[in-house]
């Protein structure tokens, strides 16, 4: 049974600095409909229509506050969680191992009665797709919309058990880890804390693939999102992020959140190669 306890502030050798400054790419403006076209897997990088530009930002250690980091307040949280796969790269590991892991990690974070693993993917900052996996992605995004999140719902359950689901609260959560041996040095992930996000900041993107058209949200710059990002993450630890909440009663519903380059990584920083597990959480 893997560890579960929230992340202490030594899990990892932050950066003294107590922030970075760093470019992430947001919307300017919606003078141009955003739209991201992706390929499949392996085959080359998502195409981007839309008035994106880098804003600098400062990006705070999370690290000395992780204990007080929520789901329903900042919609991402740090914990130490100690996985039993060896390789993440080997699909049947995943399906045997990682998937429960992740079933039981977000049970005991949000208290739901079923958890729904339904989607990884590996990003690798080296060669990714030529290896068959996909880059870290920079730009400023959340994976689901109001109108994406019940969508792949009914996509994944049958008719009836989606329909009766959807009736009552359900979340949709990542978790991202490191899954290299050695710390994340390149291409650290960053999150916006929910509470400094104004509704007018999310822009709905078209997500278009070869069979099917999403939405996910693109952030709209607002100088007033507070950044954070977890430091020299480890193996043994996770970051859960909320993408999507039904309930509307004051909590954090959408996140948002880049990839970016980190000031104070090494000449030599090793390249990231990290897991993204997308779940549902259903309630009673």
């Amino acid at each position: 049974m893997p560890s579960l306890q929230p992340a202490s502030s030594t899990a990892a050798l932050p950066p003294v600095a107590a922030w970075v400054e760093a470019g992430v790419p947001y919307l300017a403006d919606l003078s141009v409909k955003p739209v991201t076209y992706n390929p499949p897997i392996g085959t080359g990088v998502p195409r981007r229509e839309g008035n994106y530009r880098d804003f600098k930002v400062k990006i705070h250690n999370a690290r000395p506050i992780a204990r007080d980091l929520s789901l329903d307040r900042q919609a991402f949280m740090l914990v130490n969680h100690e996985t039993a796969v060896r390789s993440f790269y080997d699909k049947d590991e995943i399906h045997r191992t990682w998937e429960p892991e992740v079933e039981a990690l977000i049970k005991r974070e949000t208290g739901a009665s079923k958890v729904l693993v339904f989607d990884h993917t590996i990003r690798a900052a080296d060669r990714g797709i030529e290896r068959g996996h996909r880059a870290p992605v920079r730009s400023v995004h959340n994976d689901y919309t109001e109108k994406s999140g019940p969508q792949r719902v009914r996509e994944l359950l049958p008719a009836d058990e989606a329909e009766a689901r959807l009736q009552k609260r359900f979340v949709e959560i990542n978790v991202w880890r490191n899954i290299s041996h050695d710390p994340v040095e390149m291409s650290p992930l960053g999150f916006v804390d929910s509470e400094s996000i104004a509704p007018r900041d999310l822009a709905v993107c078209d997500l278009v693939y070869a069979d099917r058209i999403g939405e996910i949200y693109i952030g709209v710059y607002n100088a007033d999102h507070r950044w954070y990002y977890f430091p020299r993450m480890t193996r043994e630890e996770a970051v859960l992020i909320k993408c999507y909440d039904s309930l509307k009663d004051g909590r954090a519903r959408f996140s948002l959140h880049s990839a970016f380059d980190d000031p104070t990584s090494p000449k030599n920083a090793k390249p990231r190669e990290s897991i993204e597990t997308r779940a549902f959480a259903f309630f009673d």
